[in-house]
């Protein structure tokens, strides 16, 4: 079975700023599009709103991010109207807090739901876990690495028919060094103020700036590095605060008082991840608790760069240790430091060959074409078996 001819397709995701949700959302609803298809997004909107409505796809802005009861009743009374309007096909919610409309919609409109799994959610007590599960009540889970679906089977006994695991794809068409110019390169080095004879080996930490990316564990690190003689490296936070100030300002304080000012920066958010990630030399994601897949290893890989990632989560399955990059043990700054001066001391010759392989390896494992071919045939599952029970 093929997608119908008039098949729309409604996401719903609580915002486009920033994130590997978001990032999904833009390709699947490309995808959609290229096979014919319409193409809808509920959200709050974002700076990813024009990348999602240059491809085609149509924007329905709504509160959908909150997680007031009675907003969400007045979502869910949004989204009905809009599925009857647009004539949904599929819905597809990609958070907890829209799921509950999302679903409430479709149950409504007898229209068939699906929800992807984009981060492991942690339950301290029944009432967070009967929230969670909202994720799992409709026709079909998405998982977005092995890790996360056996965190799904683990936690809400689902049946293993209901969910199925399509690992989060890389756009290797942006990111591929081929496609960077040199002026892209350059634009972000003289935007960071890092002097063209700067030589120091760069490490580049991807992320919104939030303690479980692991900032302080990588400060700590750094110190280490320093106390021990070497200060032949410049370590890059990108991405920004979402609003969270006090934890900006720790983390300034945390390099100010480890003497580190001129090793680490704060750059800010990032429009430019290439040329970004071929600006660095080696990528770090020293998450504190488990990726569900991590794409800030990913990405690094499809462009030729080596990573350093915690050990553990999704990352156990997108690097391979010793060979594409180094697994480390979360948290723990000696194990880090001595990560990054491996890392340093390898030598640009060598940290190249991991590069190239990892690039391979993301060339075969983590294609966007082929994370939506799956998602698509997924869709099509759901659909399939609607028309079975009709």
């Amino acid at each position: 079975m093929a997608l119908p001819p008039d098949f729309t397709l409604l996401q719903v995701v609580p915002e486009l700023e920033t994130g590997g949700a978001e990032q999904t959302t833009l390709d699947v609803a490309r995808a959609v599009i290229a096979a014919g298809g319409k193409a809808l997004v509920a959200t709050r909107g974002g700076r990813m709103t024009a990348r999602l409505e240059a491809d085609g796809a149509r924007l329905a802005q709504m509160p959908v991010q909150t997680k007031n009861p009675l907003v969400m009743l007045g979502n869910a009374a949004r989204l009905v109207d809009l599925i009857r309007s647009e004539h949904v096909s599929l819905v597809h919610a990609r958070s907890r807090a829209p799921a509950f409309a999302a679903l409430w919609a479709a149950r409504t409109t007898r229209t068939p739901f699906v929800a992807t799994y984009h981060g492991v959610y942690k339950a301290q007590s029944n009432l967070k876990r009967w929230y969670n599960a909202v994720m799992t009540r409709g026709d079909l889970v998405i998982a977005n690495s092995d890790f996360t679906r056996d965190h799904v089977l683990a936690e809400h006994q689902l049946d293993p028919a209901k969910i199925v695991s399509i690992p989060r794809g890389v756009d290797l068409d942006r990111f591929d060094p081929a496609w960077v110019t040199p002026e892209r390169v350059a634009a972000l080095r003289a935007a960071w103020g890092i002097a063209e004879g700067d030589r120091r080996t760069r490490f580049l930490l991807a992320g919104r700036l939030t303690r479980i990316k692991g900032h302080l564990t990588i400060v700590e690190a750094a110190a280490r590095m320093k106390a021990e003689g070497r200060e032949d490296f410049l370590i890059l936070f990108a991405g920004d605060d979402q609003g969270r100030t006090e934890y900006r300002e720790e983390l300034v304080k945390a390099i100010a008082d480890a003497g580190l000012t001129g090793q680490i920066r704060l750059v800010g958010h990032c429009d430019d991840m290439p040329a970004a990630f071929l600006l660095a030399d080696i990528a770090i994601l020293p998450t504190t608790v488990p990726e569900s897949f991590g794409r800030t290893a990913v990405e690094p890989q499809a462009m030729g760069r080596p990573v350093i990632a915690s050990a553990h989560g999704g990352t156990l399955e997108t690097v391979a240790d010793g060979i594409t990059g180094w697994l480390v043990p979360p948290g723990h700054a000696p194990a880090w430091a001595n990560a990054m001066v491996r890392a340093m001391d390898l030598g640009a010759g060598k940290r190249g060959e991991m590069g190239q392989t990892g690039m391979a390896r993301v060339r075969q494992l983590y294609r966007v074409d082929v994370m939506c071919e799956a998602t698509l045939a997924a869709y099509e599952r759901v659909l399939a078996a609607r028309a079975e029970t009709a």
